[in-house]
């Protein structure tokens, strides 16, 4: 764990690790701890509905699927918190979401991923800074003007998801799925 500070507000970084499917096993207590409820808790996830590259914000909303946010509805008991999708595109025909989403990207398409995650920082800087409505406004109308629909990856970033509360406590938490066979309960 660490912490910091971003727009004058105090946040803190830990990286769990556990796998994604239970990542609300590792955010549960750190959300108990750091956020006074769900409109301070902003998730930053992969996004298989998105195209590669994109970036949007969103308040609440299910789980689409994705076993993350499942897990963190479950050990929560909501999904109003706080979004910000990171697109990776659909996976080419036959090939299953669940391998889609846990192979690295290919070579070619590797710059617009770190482009993507760098955005996702600035738009969490700019949700500490403005605010999650104003940051959301700004980031979802930079994306309808930007326009640009990227092709569906052959392979994706690899399944991670990165945890940020934030809006009442400024707590910030970074989660990148475990890679080890070795499952253990530690946060």
């Amino acid at each position: 764990m660490g912490s910091g500070e971003i727009g004058g507000r105090q946040v803190v970084l830990a990286k769990p690790v556990t796998f994604m499917n239970l990542s609300g096993d590792a955010v549960a207590p750190l959300y108990r701890k750091h956020a006074d409820g769900p409109g301070d808790l902003v998730v930053l996830h992969d996004d298989l509905d998105l195209p590669v590259g994109a970036v949007r914000l969103k308040r609440g909303g299910g789980t689409g699927g994705h076993n993350g946010l499942r897990s963190l509805k479950e050990r929560l008991g909501t999904a109003d918190f706080l979004r910000i999708r990171v697109g990776i595109g659909r996976p080419p025909a036959g090939v299953d979401p669940a391998d889609y989403v846990l192979t690295p990207p290919a070579p070619e398409l590797r710059g617009a991923f770190d482009a993507a995650v760098a955005a996702a920082g600035e738009a969490f800087a700019d949700i500490a800074r403005l605010g999650f409505d104003k940051a959301m406004t700004r980031w979802n109308a930079k994306a309808r003007e930007d326009g640009k629909q990227c092709k569906a990856p052959p392979e994706s970033p690899g399944g991670n998801i990165l945890l940020a509360p934030g809006a009442s406590s400024g707590g910030s938490i970074s989660r990148k799925e475990a890679r080890s066979q070795d499952d253990t309960d530690e946060v």
